[in-house]
């Protein structure tokens, strides 16, 4: 094995031009930077530096040592300083599952600043754990879980970064959208589209048509934002969507449900002591103005 003093000191051996220049740079004495490379040429059997008169020489060996510390260092030196940012906090990475279909849109102003502010973490958002989020949290498959269902367990931490109403998105001429409030039997004619998840964690099942007893006319679902919107416009279907996310939408109006379906976003993570950068992201999503 190498030690790395003696690459370092061979290293400043060339920029300096001698051994006492590069015993002052690396803050030792000239007798212990020429005691290091005679106790490696000796371990070694090679000889490394070689004098004629006042000149200093690197031999071959002594090339392809210095060939060795110029490539080998500043890796070392870079992990070191990698390393220190991980202590502090500075590096990393969070992994951010999405247990929230419309949240993209708002993630993305959380995800810009977040960047600009912690340049040497990593981020990743994903919606492979869709509706399944919290074993993946629970399981350190995901750093983060955004979902509007928190589950309180010892063992994670729930923290709201901001309320909603669930409303019905209907279109701006439909009857409805004259209406204070839907009632259950208002879709009894009424093709209702939802994200694709089951009936069970669906608010607008759970909370408003079961208890009533009450089914849609159609119950279809589609994968993303924009169609259901459409669809909504045109008067093909109704939507039960965050009243937030109608604020963009052209030609759509938001009816309440019932007395009001009122909800919070949520940011998961594991209970205990959590980086700076996590701490950060955390911030920044509850200052964004959704």
């Amino acid at each position: 094995m190498i030690d790395i003093q003696p690459l370092a000191i061979l290293r400043e051996v060339r920029r300096a031009g001698s051994i006492t220049l590069a015993a002052e740079a690396l803050c030792l004495t000239q007798s212990a930077v020429s005691h290091a490379i005679r106790r490696f040429e000796e371990r070694h059997g090679v000889r490394v530096l070689e004098r004629e008169g006042h000149k200093l020489h690197f031999t071959q060996a002594g090339e392809y040592l210095l060939g060795l510390a110029q490539r080998v260092l500043p890796q070392l030196e870079q992990g070191a300083s990698v390393l220190e940012d991980y202590a502090r906090g500075r590096c990393g990475s969070i992994r951010i599952g999405m247990e929230c279909h419309p949240c993209q849109e708002w993630l993305m102003q959380v995800v810009d600043p977040f960047l600009s502010a912690w340049p040497d973490v990593e981020l990743d958002v994903t919606t492979a754990f869709q509706f399944g989020g919290l074993s993946a949290l629970v399981g350190r498959e995901i750093d983060l879980l955004v979902t509007p269902d928190p589950t309180m367990r010892p063992e994670l931490t729930f923290v709201p970064v901001f309320d909603y109403e669930l409303v019905l998105a209907v279109a701006s001429d439909h009857p409805l959208a004259r209406k204070d409030h839907a009632n259950p039997e208002d879709l009894a004619t009424e093709t209702l589209i939802t994200y694709p998840v089951s009936k069970e964690r669906l608010d607008i099942y759970t909370q408003f048509l079961v208890p009533a007893n009450t089914e849609p006319y159609r119950h279809r679902t589609v994968e993303t934002t924009d169609l259901m919107m459409r669809l909504v416009a045109s008067r093909r279907a109704v939507s039960a969507t965050p009243d937030w996310l109608l604020r963009k939408a052209k030609d759509v109006a938001g009816v309440r449900i019932g007395k009001g379906i009122f909800k919070s976003i949520h940011l998961g993570h594991r209970a205990g002591k959590t980086p700076p950068f996590l701490d950060g992201f955390i911030q920044l999503a509850a200052g964004v103005d959704i």
